[in-house]
């Protein structure tokens, strides 16, 4: 019995080796502002340099959420990889018209309550704004990056990209708020085969207001 037990303990260690990829690497990452604080939902995209191929569609097809609750857009900002399906659910107590003008989506959901539209794919990468036609103040943001490496910062700042590949990288930092020379801040780094790497990205300038979107034409959808 005690072979036996040996044996089978022998078998998980070796499918726990080969399940655990040898080659991940891990980013560590602190974004704060020019005073030392932690900036919250930085979007943070790790693009590997020189890859053999594309990151292409997402392997998992289960649509990302961009609910309503509030009158505000929950989250305020999302992250997906090209090709994911983003459902729009209200669950507010009032009604929403959401919409977008950006050049990477542009579309325009009719009045609704609860689940009344079907995902939309987001299969172009750039900057999504949504707004709502019938709360201005209603703001919020869709990133969208072929690579499948990405995280958003924590209220405190932090995050973590882990399972990375080894090789070189370029890091894209992204707020709303952002008021650095560039709209995107980036990086570059090199990581090796099992690397533990803590970086920490401090702005030179104060955090400036969001802007507003603007209200939806009628016949926006031609152009």
């Amino acid at each position: 019995m005690f072979k036996r037990l040996n044996l089978l303990l022998w078998f998980a260690c070796c499918w726990l080796a080969a399940a655990t990829p040898v080659w991940a690497a891990r980013i560590e990452l602190d974004v704060l502002d020019h005073e030392g604080h932690g900036v919250a939902d930085v979007v943070v995209v790790a693009l590997l340099q020189n890859a053999t191929a594309t990151a292409g569609a997402p392997a998992s097809r289960s649509p990302a959420i961009m609910d309503q609750a509030g009158r505000q857009f929950v989250p305020h900002v999302l992250v997906v990889q090209t090709g994911t399906p983003v459902a729009f659910p209200n669950s507010d107590s009032v009604a929403h018209q959401v919409y977008s003008f950006s050049a990477a989506k542009r579309f325009q959901l009719s009045l609704y309550r609860g689940h009344a539209h079907p995902p939309l794919v987001f299969d172009q990468p750039g900057l999504v704004v949504l707004g709502c036609n019938i709360h201005d103040d209603m703001l919020a943001y869709i990133y969208v990056t072929p690579s499948p490496y990405f995280a958003k910062t924590a209220a405190d700042g932090k995050l973590v990209l882990d399972d990375l590949p080894a090789g070189n990288y370029e890091l894209r930092l992204w707020n709303p708020r952002f008021n650095e020379p560039q709209a995107e801040l980036t990086r570059a780094v090199r990581l090796q085969t099992e690397q533990r790497l803590a970086l920490n990205v401090r702005l030179t300038r104060a955090l400036a207001p969001e802007p507003r979107p603007k209200p939806a034409k009628p016949g926006w959808n031609d152009y």
